[in-house]
């Protein structure tokens, strides 16, 4: 069966008062993307950010009578929102596919390193001995797929081959889906502190700790305001880079005398600031290593 697609061009403010109108009117699904690519940065704990152009869609089975389905939009928006033009709907119908599948499809077993996999629970695992973490995309950010997830869990596999891993305790800061607190706790650490400022994180962080069968004392989830001062041996922080730079002493500061650290979510020409913080913080930096256009940095703190 086609499916009827509605999409239209809207600012933040306009979004709600739009997916109201069009759920209104039986959509099935509603879709919000970016427009521009643009990241949004650091949301307020608890909001659902937008960006300044948004693409919003809703997914229709009914094919009848669009024109008057239109029309009742734009008149309920002139109503509750005189001020402001309704923003131009566009209409196409989609062929009938398996778009649950085509979506899985898109995701497949990906080698991090010499022993670690990341396999979504729908595949079986590539290597069956190796270190296998199951996890499927989500609503927070850290699948493995983009190079700076992709640079840090590299990182933190290769100290597990160098035996600097094992039985240490780890720190990650802005956790995301907790994949790189996971890794670690797989790759042999003995426990993982993690933290994040958005609820839905430290949710998936616990949801994917669960699939991968990590008891509830080996991770612990705070918001940052929560987590305890102290030190560790092994720190990751996969933000951004103007997060990086500004929370500089304090990330720094959890770093252990002779205690490792990797940064990444940083971008090749912000490199030099996000180096120039942590060396000003006492760490010894490492050269970055860079791939696509973004850069993870890695460096220690002295004995």
């Amino acid at each position: 069966m086609p499916w009827l697609q509605l999409k239209a061009h809207v600012a933040p403010e306009q979004a709600e008062l739009l997916e109201e109108l069009l759920l209104a009117e039986g959509a099935t699904a509603i879709g919000l993307q970016d427009a521009h690519d643009n990241p949004v940065f650091e949301p307020e704990r608890g909001t659902t950010p937008l960006w300044q152009d948004t693409i919003l869609t809703g997914l229709y089975d009914d094919l009848e009578r669009v024109d008057e389905m239109l029309e009742r939009i734009e008149a309920a928006w002139a109503e509750q929102l005189p001020s402001d033009p309704c923003p131009t709907i566009e209409y196409e119908l989609l062929a009938d596919r398996d778009w649950e599948r085509e979506w899985m499809d898109d995701f497949t077993p990906l080698r991090m390193g010499e022993r670690l996999w990341i396999v979504p629970s729908w595949h079986e695992p590539p290597e069956a001995d190796a270190v296998n973490l199951i996890l499927d995309p989500g609503l927070a950010f850290g699948t493995g797929t983009h190079p700076t997830t992709a640079l840090c869990l590299e990182w933190l596999d290769s100290l597990a081959v160098a035996g600097q891993l094992q039985d240490r305790a780890v720190l990650d800061v802005g956790c995301g889906s907790g994949i790189l607190a996971i890794a670690a706790l797989k790759l042999g650490a003995h426990h993982a502190d993690a933290t994040d400022i958005d609820p839905q994180a430290l949710q998936a962080s616990r949801d994917n700790a669960e699939r991968n069968h990590i008891p509830d004392h080996q991770l612990a989830l705070y918001y940052p305001e929560q987590l305890a001062d102290g030190h560790y041996p092994i720190v990751t922080a996969n933000i951004l880079a103007g997060p990086l730079v500004e929370l500089s002493p304090m990330i720094a500061g959890y770093v252990a005398p002779g205690g490792r650290l990797a940064l990444s979510g940083i971008l090749a020409n912000q490199a030099d600031d996000v180096l120039e913080a942590y060396q000003a913080q006492g760490l010894i930096m490492e050269e970055p290593t860079i791939r696509d256009g973004w850069v993870r940095l890695s460096g220690m703190r002295p004995a």
